[in-house]
Parts: structure tokens; C-alpha cells; sequence
């Protein structure tokens, strides 16, 4: 009969254990020191040991010739063990057993010396099954039982073991198995087994078994039924996981609120048979990778993915705030938690994709700070970027009035300001009036860009201090006189509005020229050309309050501030 690989390879010594090496050092230990204790409690997630180490330790204590702490698996114990014919241990399932007499039974039984070893060694495995009165029959015989008895306790859910319990035994924490070192044990079962085991599906079936080896090799050995070459993608078809393709796609489209892209997406693997819940539960680490890379400086040492995945990670998280990422997050286990109440998986992922598409149609407080983000985000990078339908943009177009500044409107000089040279890497400079109207260019002449008289195509730059941090930087004589100052984007050009009359001749100067251009692309990542705004009263702009009062104080107390 075919034995599966986590039985076939199950560890007969504490060194085979992967993962655990404060538990099986310490074990080792006491049976070399004879310092065995009466009871233990084994206590950690699903497939990482517990039972094992809990068979290994009941054979090295009555192994006739223990090396190191560890059992020979030679001497007549050990193979009397391992084939059942020996009956000193005893594995007892709480689940099944859990009642006041299975306990009594037990205690009965538990005055018999043993048969051939040294102890009679109980394993009560899922022990937090017990009854509440199975735990009370089993609390005087845990703190002083027998000599020849020892108690070893496992169970997933240690928080449900009553204290009286846990004050009488070893406790030892079993932690999950480590991505990388499973995939080591994959990789060596692989070689035993003669099956081509790829590094990616390796690592792949280690993210699916989440730190339980035995989920590990379950997998392996149903892709090893499959084909003996394993591949990322063999495992995620016999997973039933969406691929690492479809995720990214999936993220994209919430990126760019392609609703139908995404639910047609969904459409397609549903179609495919991949389980709805598996893909939530997937979408959720994926966003949790955006969310490490957003907020860990080595966040490559948190991912569990190749390198060609993480540069995939990387780019996709640039397209996601940090609230955006946190939001999609709370609102994929949301739906998690209604499917695994029992609501239609597919609509309940579809819904969610639909709203993760279109988050004002959340009313939420998390919908409405991610939306918050992402218009923060987009003022600060001055793209402004309608994600209509076409034709509602087209009509919002036809329909909107233009948008003026007041009392700074702008148009072009009719004369230009000369610039030395070279002519080539100067800026072109223009100067903004309102009081005459632009003529109309001459045959000769070429005609200013649309953009720059477009007056509904202009906003306030809202980088100003980025910009200003960069030209400090850069040029601190102009950085003096901008200040008090402010921008407007107007097509190609970037006018500034300063109160400060010696910026036209600063502005003049293609050094200065050059380090307000060098500012603006360290900030915006684009190129633009230079304008000035004059105010149609001429006038300066209104003093900064502060100004006066500093001026106010130099007068009562007489004093000069250079």
C-alpha cells in the first residue's frame, strides 16, 4: 500500500525536526541530565511538529541505548514502538475521548507498570477537547502521577486548557515553519522521491501550507501524482489558486477603476474552477505585500516570493496610497468572513471588486479617508484625470464653464523679454497683463501654444513648498525673492504671481532661469516654460501681518534687524 510523504517521512530524531530547534535542544537535554519531566504540553498551529516530537521523546526515554538525547531506533523499544508491539505508549485522541470515564479509564491504567520500556508514556493529542469534568478527574493524576508515567499534552488551541492544567506541566510553543526552511525539506523529500521540484513551486507551496510541513507535503505529493516535474504553475492549478498573473491584473484594475475588467476577470476564473474563497484569501496577501512594501524598509525579508515577483510587488504598489491599500484590505476579509458564513462566494467577491472599483459608493468612513488619499495624491502630482465613462466626460466637457482667476487673469506680452545666450537652454519668458488684449500674430510671426491662453486650463501649483525646499537647494539668492510668492499652471507654461518686482530681472538670467526649471522637474517630473503674472491694479500684494508686527515692534523698541 502507497504511504503518503508526511508519514513516509516522518522524523524518527529530534535532528530530522526542521524548525523547532529551542524545543528539540531542550528535550535532548533533559534526557541527557535524566531530568525527564512528569508532564508536557505541546502547543502550536497545525503541522509543526507537535505529535512527532511528543513519539520521538516517549521512544527516547525508553530506548536501552539513547545517543545524545536521541533514540538509536535499533534496540528492540524502539522498533517494538515504532511497529505497535510494544503498548508503553499510548495516543489517546481528546476529541473522541473526552468524557469523565475515558479519564478514569485512564487512571486506572495508569498504575500498571510497563510492560518492556521504562515508562508508560500517555500522548493526549487536541487535549483542549476534554470536558470540564474530564479535566478535573485528569488534575490530580497530571501533578502526581506514577513514577513510571509520563503525560504528554498537544493541542492547537492552548487558551482553552484551564490554568490548573498549565501550572502542572512543561509547556513547550511549537512555532510555524519557517518559507525558507520548508522549502529545504520540500526540495530534499523531492530528491528522494526522484521528483524535479521547481524553486518557485517550492516556495509557492510553502506560502499555500502557512508554516504547516505537513500541508507542505501533502501538496508535493498530489503535484507528484499529477506530473513528476512540479512547476509554480502545476501547484497553483492542483491548489486551486489564481495565478500570480491574475492578481496583478485583478490590483491593476481597482488601480485604474476598470469595474468591468476586473469582474470579467472573476468571470474567467470562476469559469476555470478556481475557488472563490482562495482567490479572497490570495488578494488579501497580496495587498498585505503592497501594505509591507508601503511601510517596511526591508520588506523583502517579509515577502515570501522570487525576485522577479517582488519587482512586480514593487511596481504595483506605486499605483495604491497606504489608506487605499489598508482600505481594500478591511474590506477583502469582510467579504472573507460572508463567505465563509455561508453567502454565494462569487457575488460576494464580485461585489467587493465593484466596490473597490468605485469607492464613492461606499459610505463608510474608510471609503470616504481612501478617497481623501487619492485626491491628495493627485493634486500633489498636478495630474488631474477624469475616470468617467467617455461619453459622461465628453458631455461634463461640453457643459462646465470655464474657470478664471480673479483679479489675475493673464495674457501674453506682445513683445518678448530678450534672454542672453545661449538661446537654446534658456527658458522662453513670458509676461502676463490683462489690461490689452492679445493681437493677433502676424504671418511672420509663430503663434503662442492654445494652452497658454487657455485660462480654464489653469490651477495653483500646489507643490510650492517641494518646489521652493528644492530651489533653496539650488539657488539661494532666487530663492529669497520668490518668497511671499506663488504658481499657476497654465498648459505648458508656469506663471509666477510675486509681489516682488526684481523676479522679472531675476528670471532674466538663465542661471536663474536654469535652477527654477531644474526645481520644477525634480517636483513634477516635467518640463515647463517660464511666465510671469502682473496684476491688473499694478499694485503689490497684501503685506504678510507678521511683516507688520515685526515692523511695529522695531519701532517702539528702535531696533534695526538686518
Amino acid at each position: 500500500m502507497y504511504q503518503v510523504l508526511y508519514r513516509k517521512y516522518r522524523p524518527q530524531v529530534f535532528s530530522d525536526v526542521y524548525g523547532q530547534d529551542h524545543v528539540t535542544s531542550t528535550l535532548q537535554n533533559e534526557i541527557n541530565q535524566n531530568r525527564i519531566s512528569h508532564a508536557y504540553l505541546f502547543t502550536g498551529s497545525r503541522g509543526t511538529g507537535k505529535t512527532t516530537c511528543a513519539k520521538i521523546l516517549a521512544k527516547a526515554v525508553n530506548c536501552e541505548n539513547p545517543q545524545n538525547g536521541e533514540p538509536c531506533n535499533e534496540c528492540e523499544v524502539c522498533k517494538g514502538l515504532d511497529s505497535g508491539s510494544i503498548y508503553d505508549v499510548v495516543e489517546i485522541d481528546a476529541a473522541s475521548n473526552n468524557g469523565v470515564d475515558n479519564i478514569r479509564d485512564l487512571r486506572e491504567e495508569a498504575n500498571y507498570t510497563p510492560t518492556r520500556g521504562k515508562y508508560r508514556v500517555y500522548i493526549i493529542d487536541e487535549v483542549h477537547m476534554l470536558s470540564a469534568g474530564a479535566f478535573n478527574a485528569l488534575l490530580k493524576t497530571l501533578e502526581e502521577p506514577p513514577a513510571h508515567v509520563i503525560f504528554i499534552l498537544a493541542t492547537t488551541e492552548v487558551h482553552k486548557l484551564p490554568a490548573t492544567i498549565l501550572s502542572r506541566c512543561q509547556r513547550f510553543d511549537f512555532k510555524r515553519i519557517q518559507p525558507e526552511t520548508m522549502a529545504k525539506r520540500l526540495n530534499q523529500v523531492s530528491e528522494l522521491e526522484g521528483i524535479n521540484l521547481d524553486d518557485d513551486a517550492a516556495v509557492l507551496i510553502a506560502r499555500i501550507a502557512d508554516g504547516a510541513l505537513r500541508d507542505g507535503l501533502s501538496i508535493l505529493d498530489q503535484c507528484a501524482s499529477r506530473s513528476k516535474n512540479v512547476t509554480s504553475e502545476l501547484v497553483s492549478e492542483v491548489a486551486g489558486l489564481a495565478g500570480k498573473e491574475a492578481l496583478f491584473r485583478l490590483s491593476q484594475c481597482i488601480a485604474e477603476r476598470k469595474t468591468n475588467d476586473a469582474v470579467n476577470i472573476i468571470s474567467e476564473l470562476y469559469q476555470n474552477s478556481f475557488d472563490m474563497e482562495r482567490l479572497c484569501a490570495e488578494m488579501i496577501n497580496h495587498f498585505r505585500n503592497f501594505l509591507i512594501v508601503k511601510t517596511v524598509n526591508k520588506s523583502r525579508e517579509l515577502i515570501i516570493c522570487t525576485d522577479n515577483e517582488y519587482e512586480n510587488i514593487l511596481a504595483g504598489a506605486k499605483s495604491f496610497t497606504l489608506e487605499g491599500i489598508i482600505y481594500a484590505i478591511d474590506l477583502l476579509q469582510q467579504t472573507f468572513i460572508e463567505i465563509k458564513k455561508g453567502a454565494s462566494a462569487r457575488i460576494e467577491v464580485e461585489m467587493a471588486f465593484v466596490r473597490l472599483c468605485n469607492p464613492k459608493t461606499e459610505e463608510t468612513v474608510k471609503a470616504a479617508l481612501q478617497r481623501i488619499s487619492e485626491l491628495e495624491r493627485t493634486v500633489k502630482s498636478g495630474s488631474f484625470v477624469k475616470n468617467e465613462a467617455p461619453e459622461e466626460a465628453e458631455q461634463e466637457k461640453e457643459e462646465a464653464p470655464a474657470v478664471f482667476i480673479k483679479d489675475e487673469e493673464a495674457k501674453p506680452v506682445k513683445e518678448p523679454i530678450p534672454e542672453p545666450e545661449p538661446p537654446e537652454d534658456t527658458p522662453q519668458l513670458q509676461e502676463e497683463k490683462q489690461e490689452e488684449p492679445e493681437p493677433a500674430p502676424k504671418p511672420s510671426e509663430t503663434p503662442a501654444p492654445q494652452a497658454q491662453n487657455d485660462v480654464s486650463n489653469q490651477f495653483e501649483f500646489m507643490q510650492w513648498g517641494e518646489f521652493m525646499e528644492v530651489l533653496h537647494r539650488e539657488d539661494i539668492a532666487l530663492f529669497g525673492v520668490l518668497s511671499g510668492a506663488k504658481g499657476f499652471i497654465r498648459g505648458e507654461y508656469f506663471l509666477i504671481d510675486s509681489p516682488n518686482a526684481t523676479v522679472r530681472d531675476f528670471i532674466k538670467i538663465p542661471t536663474h532661469a536654469k535652477a527654477v526649471k531644474k526645481a520644477l522637474y525634480e517636483v513634477t517630473d516635467k518640463q515647463f516654460k517660464l511666465g510671469l503674472f502682473k496684476r491688473k491694479d499694478n499694485t503689490q500684494a497684501k503685506r504678510d501681518p507678521l511683516e507688520d508686527l515685526i515692523a511695529q515692534a522695531q519701532g517702539k523698541i528702535n531696533i534695526d534687524v538686518k
